[in-house]
């Protein structure tokens, strides 16, 4: 998998990617090789709440001639160095309007900062602070965009996988970022190849939506267009982001704090050996604030690693492969298919012989012997799912009253289902 993650890494990076244009349309038809994404666009113009879907802008080229014709901020050496949606230019200006288009990041001199002008018309540059103060404060400048804004569209990607029930599990990534490694490519890789995991997984009984979305914008206009559906069938849900760097896992948990996305996610990271890291709901961060706006108020939370703002080079140039580890970046996509493995199997389970255990060994479940660990661990096991299963716990209580991983529970409970001694309603004769 480490190996797939770096091919694709390296195939997404050069793409110019902003909230439209034709660079989120190459992204998502490279991410098709891995997931069966579905394209869609929203027409520019379209109202979508209380925000409109923005003209489409794509750039062919950008750069800055300096006075002693040196060319500098070319957006194909690094495509971070032109502001996101900058309106066309092609101008010789002095330095004294050059400068109050020029942006750079003083706490990181060596970084080319990451800015964007969506809904103002502007334009504008990046460079690092050094080059910034090697330039010369004379003379003229030639400044040069070739860009365009258009009526056209907002492209996002779309995968449903079907499951036995209409009850959903949501993740969303965002696709709108230029060439940045954690804040950006991570998301999108780690999303489609947990899509590969979830689809291996045999009797679903949760259907599955994906979605590849422009932030913000496209998370609205998402929606806008399935959000009620969503209010009904969605029970857990994930927004993807910052899970390629090598830091501890940090879980944002949904608006209402205890749903059963937070519960499952608490309870994986608590079997974990890493350490981790809790966080409440604040409406901040990325599209888990639009998920959990009042009107929807979805069980939507975040497990990162890292998360934004909180690495020094987040929104900059050295948010770049050299920051990321592809082993870390894995094992989110193991841990995230292991929290849906958890939300597969867990439910409310009714002991069907309520008033006093039933006998085990003439339903053939209790071993010959019980001088092995294994046997002993196991029957511990089926007494905790008879005991706890009272319609009060469900599966991932009863493993944390254990304290031991939901899986752990599958051998155990499956006996318990075969033998009609759990089910998911209650006896009659309870």
């Amino acid at each position: 998998m480490k190996d797939i993650l770096e091919k694709y890494f390296d195939k997404l990076w050069p793409i110019c990617r902003s909230i439209t244009g034709d660079g989120v349309r190459e992204t998502l038809s490279i991410l098709k090789e891995i997931a069966p994404i579905e394209i869609k666009e929203v027409p520019s113009g379209k109202k979508v709440f209380d925000w409109t879907v923005p003209q489409e802008w794509n750039v062919r080229s950008a750069y800055i001639i300096t006075p002693s014709g040196e060319k500098i901020a070319d957006v194909h050496v690094n495509n971070l160095h032109l502001v996101s949606y900058s309106e066309p230019v092609d101008s010789t200006i002095d330095w004294e309007e050059l400068k109050e288009h020029l942006h750079f990041n003083s706490e990181l001199p060596d970084a080319i900062p990451y800015v964007t002008s969506y809904y103002k018309k502007r334009w504008g540059f990046c460079i690092s602070k050094n080059e910034y103060d090697r330039l010369p404060k004379s003379g003229n400048y030639k400044v040069f965009i070739d860009s365009e804004l258009k009526d056209g569209s907002m492209t996002y990607g779309e995968i449903i996988l079907p499951g036995a029930t209409q009850e959903e599990v949501f993740f969303s990534t965002y696709v709108c970022h230029p060439s940045m490694a954690n804040n950006e490519l991570s998301g999108p890789l780690v999303q489609a190849l947990l899509f590969q995991k979830i689809a291996a997984l045999p009797n679903r009984k949760y259907t599955y939506r994906f979605v590849f979305i422009p932030e913000t914008i496209g998370a609205i206009a998402y929606l806008s267009e399935h959000g009620m559906t969503m209010k009904e069938r969605v029970k857990a849900g994930y927004v993807i982001t910052c899970v390629g760097d090598a830091g501890d896992f940090h879980y944002k948990k949904s608006r209402r704090g205890n749903s059963l996305a937070d519960k499952a996610v608490i309870h994986y990271l608590s079997q974990q050996t890493e350490q981790f890291h809790l966080r409440e709901y604040r409406p901040d961060g990325s599209d888990e604030r639009q998920y959990c706006s009042p009107g929807f108020n979805l069980p939507v939370g975040s497990l990162m690693r890292t998360p934004y703002y909180e690495y020094p080079y987040y929104h900059t140039s050295l948010d770049n492969k050299s920051f990321i580890d592809f082993e870390k970046m894995a094992a989110s996509v193991e841990a995230y298919s292991h929290i849906a493995q958890i939300l597969e199997l867990n439910e409310i389970y009714y002991n069907q012989i309520m008033y006093c255990e039933p006998q085990l060994g003439s339903r053939g479940m209790y071993p010959s012997s019980l001088t092995h660990d294994s046997s002993r661990a196991y029957i511990d096991r089926v007494l905790h799912l008879l005991n706890y299963s009272d319609g009060e716990h469900d599966l991932i209580d009863i493993a944390n009253i254990f304290g031991t991983d939901v899986l752990s529970f599958r051998e155990a409970l499956l006996a318990c289902i075969e033998k009609n001694l759990l089910a998911l309603q209650p006896s009659a004769n309870s």
